[in-house]
């Protein structure tokens, strides 16, 4: 029995004390228990023997209410009534989950108010109670979109939110308004209501809930979370919460009875596409199908495709009828449920990639152009996004003026997915010649070259797709991984440190008393200057007494300064003093990190964020989110932008604000740095440049930096690039060291700065040449190789060894060398070896008769290699590999022989 069955068995034992409300002796629920599953539940219908899961949909074509609301609609209907009753309407949250460390995506409305203090969760409301259309994503379902009528990757999850105080609400109050919305704003008769007993278990607290359902449809949800903590271990909470979470979709869906929700949801779009795309919709076939194929939901136990085949023979529909039109409408249902999910990602400045949260839009943005492919729609999924934009601009006004930048991002994503077309083709005629395609196997051909198994199924070969497969692919990424800090001391009976970098960055000297001394190398002091390894920030160095601090970490409020050299005495005031150059430093690099940040998204895009950064003495870096490797000009751009904002002399301010004040203020975008764990945030704000929560140390103005100078930009991951850079006196540094190297350039070319660059194409050129003519010799030095080849080369049993040793020789040489030879000589095997400070590079070739004498040239390599101390590897008929410079050439020779030999079939 898992945790929330257990729970749920608890609290139905006591429907009391959980469950009952007003609502239900005012109106006369009774309690009953399913015959069939053995829920509990709540109805006015005294013969009502089943659950609403237990018996099925009974609205669909016959709707329980005399009005239908379309999507937007449905929800200004719910507004309206939720501000008369006394609620706060406030706007979505993003739907990446940037206030949570451990989520990528926004999966509840819930989430949006909840913070993570102290390792556990803590309710925060900007008002209460509230009510809240939060857009919400979820990729555990992506087998059941469009076919089951009611999966979706993105969803509204409508929140009523509320505080149990003298504000807020509890039990009785949160039934009370969901019975009126269903009745009063909606029309529906109180006895098609039931309502379900059930438990929530969420990440360190949980209570119990009642879902309410429409002639078997669930529409809402009202959790009541008393508790905090984990069922083994827990307290009442001070305030308890309400969480009443409803499905938009759903209440749009009841009010239309369509055989699927994607109709009157989706709207005009869905009207606007089918229409362009022909897709001809057999309507008594599509409410008979999709009627019953909506009590579906397609687990890790079945087979989608057997499960749609048996539902369609149960019809008596034939398989003409259901590829000409059940499948196209499946598939176009998946393109705008996945289409919307990409809008609202991408709008709030998530990335397709392949790696963490991003995988998930990935996965989905392949299944869409995969779907185009196959039924070779002309169709531009930036246009289905803009449809959605317009169709839902009453609600989210800022989705269609995301536009421009969410093209960029699909164009970028779409020139990789159809680059890769020609490589998937070439490796899917691989696969075709293999017996044995596990499921691994084809995670690892979807991870690292998008071929989805629906591909591999389409092109031919023999697979088995299992139907939790893109469930198990996006699970991966579903949750950020969290590392969390191994507690090394127990600090529990120190007390917290006071922090007076906080109260005056320019302190360097300071007097301290000593509290305690871990393991004879970590003091702690009842105070310090010194600043604490965090947010990619260094710490500081110095002394205290006698002794040099080398490292500072923070351990929850204490601080403990690792020494070394003289201890001083447990319980003695010390003299300490802080590395003020280094702090400067690293002051100075830290704020040219917040510059870089907003510069970078001026210049590139909306979507940047900060991945990481890191920040020391000797330069520093900033990783950020891009869809592509940044460009010389847009670096320069960057440089350029980030050194305009220094010369303004803008200043750095700080703001100590309430987080739900800063939030309030700056939204999310505060968050650069990671989730900031404390009620009180440390605001740095640039003007409207750059605003940060940011704990670490800073310049009072921008100008106090005095030059910023980017020296390199790399692709760290897919998304992430990363842009090194230096501030201050190190950049000074830097730029005196190029104009010196430019100076010996000048003195070595005998040449004027301004002449520089065409002197250099010119050697530039004439190198060019030279390696033409060399690769021209080495073509000659081949044919004669090839003419006399008998005369040097070595009979090892059934094929000849050519060995080549001379210095002169590179590696482009022994490829020109050894690719003409083995065509022109198949039964040879080519080696060339040559040797450069100090290390061995190795070249071999395999001719197809060699090959078919078993000499295998890169495992011929890696033998040859691991004698060197080295590795190796390559194709069957060319490897590559080298080591530590050998004892001798006769060394190699003798071991190539020897394992010619031992490799001959």
């Amino acid at each position: 029995m898992t945790t929330k069955d257990t729970l749920r068995e608890l609290f139905s034992k006591d429907p009391d004390r959980y469950y009952r409300v007003r609502l239900f002796d005012k109106e006369g629920f009774i309690r009953k228990r399913c015959r069939e599953c053995g829920n509990f539940f709540w109805t006015l219908i005294g013969d009502k023997e089943l659950c609403p899961s237990c018996e099925g949909y009974s609205f669909i074509s016959n709707p329980p209410t005399s009005k239908k609301f379309g999507y937007t609609d449905a929800w200004k209907a719910m507004e309206t009534f939720f501000v008369k009753e006394g609620h706060t309407s406030i706007k979505r949250y993003p739907v990446v989950a940037r206030w949570r460390p451990d989520l990528y995506f926004t999966v509840a409305s819930i989430i949006d108010f909840q913070r993570i203090e102290a390792g556990k969760v803590v309710f925060d409301f900007p008002a209460n109670p509230l009510v809240v259309p939060q857009m919400c994503l979820r990729f555990n379902d992506i087998e059941n979109v469009g076919v089951t009528g009611r999966h979706y990757t993105s969803f509204c999850m409508v929140g009523q939110q509320a505080l149990s105080n003298t504000n807020g609400y509890w039990k009785d109050r949160t039934i009370d308004l969901d019975f009126a919305l269903l009745t009063d704003v909606f029309g529906i008769k109180k006895e098609d209501i039931t309502f379900v007993e059930d438990v929530w278990l969420g990440y360190g607290a949980f209570g119990y809930s009642l879902e309410y359902y429409v002639r078997g449809l669930e529409l809402g949800n009202a959790v009541f979370t008393e508790f905090e903590g984990e069922p083994e271990s827990y307290r009442v909470m001070e305030n308890p919460v309400v969480d009443m979470g409803a499905g938009l979709e759903r209440f749009s869906w009841i009010t239309h009875g369509t055989a699927t929700s994607y109709e009157p949801v989706f709207g005009s779009v869905y009207k606007k596409i089918s229409d362009m795309l022909g897709i001809d919709a057999d309507h008594a076939v599509i409410k008979e199908y999709f009627g019953m194929a909506g009590r579906l939901d397609i687990d890790q136990l079945q087979d989608p495709a057997m499960v749609k085949h048996e539902l369609a023979k149960k019809l008596g529909l034939s398989n003409d009828v259901v590829q000409k039109h059940i499948a196209p409408l499946e598939a176009l249902f998946t393109v705008l449920d996945h289409s919307r999910t990409l809008l609202f990602a991408i709008s709030d400045g998530a990335l397709p990639s392949n790696v963490a949260g991003g995988y998930n839009l990935r996965v989905i943005f392949r299944r869409m152009k995969s779907i185009l492919d196959r039924y070779n729609w002309k169709l531009g999924i930036d246009h289905v996004m803009e449809l959605h934009a317009l169709h839902l601009k009453s609600m989210y006004p800022e989705l269609i003026e995301s536009m421009d930048a969410i093209r960029e991002v699909l164009d970028v994503e779409s020139k990789r997915y159809d680059s890769s077309k020609v490589r998937m083709a070439s490796i899917i005629e691989q696969m075709k010649k293999r017996s044995n395609i596990t499921t691994d196997d084809m995670m690892k051909l979807y991870d690292s070259e998008g071929i989805t198994p629906d591909l591999l199924k389409e092109s031919g070969v023999n697979v088995h797709i299992p139907p939790d497969f893109y469930k198990r692919v996006t699970e991966l990424h579903m949750t950020q991984k969290q590392n969390e800090e191994k507690i090394v001391f127990d600090v529990s009976f120190l007390p917290e440190t006071e922090l007076l970098f906080y109260e005056d960055q320019n302190l360097f000297d300071f007097d301290a008393k000593v509290l305690h001394i871990f393991n004879n190398k970590w003091i702690v002091l009842d105070k310090t200057a010194f600043f604490a390894r965090a947010g990619g920030q260094e710490p500081d160095h110095g002394f205290i007494g006698d002794a040099r601090v080398v490292e500072v970490i923070k351990y929850g409020n204490v601080v403990l300064h690792r020494v070394e050299g003289n201890l001083p005495a447990v319980g003695s005031m010390v003299s300490c003093s802080v590395d003020r150059e280094r702090r400067e430093i690293i002051m100075r690099h830290h704020t040219a990190t917040h510059i870089i940040n907003g510069a970078a998204r001026k210049v590139l895009g909306p979507w940047v964020w900060q991945h990481s950064a890191y920040k020391d003495v000797d330069g520093a870096r900033l990783d950020i989110t891009h869809h592509s490797r940044i460009t010389e000009e847009q670096l320069r751009r960057i440089e350029q932008l980030a050194n305009e904002i220094v010369r303004q002399n803008i200043p750095v301010e700080l703001q100590l604000l309430p987080r739900q004040e800063a939030e309030k203020r700056y939204g999310f975008r505060l968050y650069q740095g990671g989730v900031v764990p404390t009620k009180i945030l440390r605001v740095r704000k640039i003007d409207d440049f750059d605003i940060e929560a940011c704990g670490g140390t800073h310049c009072e103005r921008t100008g106090d930096i005095g030059l910023i100078k980017i020296t390199k930009s790399e692709r760290l991951q897919d998304g992430v690039e990363r842009i090194q850079f230096l501030a201050g006196k190190t950049a000074l540094d830097y730029v005196e060291k190029q104009e010196e190297t430019i100076n010996k350039l000048l003195s070595s070319f005998s040449t004027q700065q301004e002449n520089l660059v065409k002197v250099t194409e010119g050697f530039r050129d004439a190198l060019e040449q030279l390696k033409k003519r060399y690769k021209g010799i080495s073509r000659m030095l081949a044919e004669e190789l090839a003419e006399s080849y008998k005369k040097i080369a070595l009979a090892v049993g059934d094929v000849y060894l050519i060995f080549i040793s001379e210095d002169y020789l590179d590696d482009q040489s022994h490829i020109v060398i050894g690719e003409f030879i083995t065509k022109k000589i198949p039964e040879l095997v080519y080696a060339g070896l040559w040797v450069s400070n100090g290390k061995s590079r190795l070249v071999i070739f395999s001719g197809k008769e060699a090959i078919r004498y078993g000499i295998n040239a890169a495992e011929l390599v890696k033998k040859i290699s691991s004698y060197l101390h080295g590795s190796g590897g390559g194709r069957q008929e060319l490897g590559q590999g080298g080591g530590v410079e050998p004892k001798s050439v006769n060394y190699v020779k003798d071991l190539l022989i020897k394992e010619i030999k031992a490799m001959q079939r």
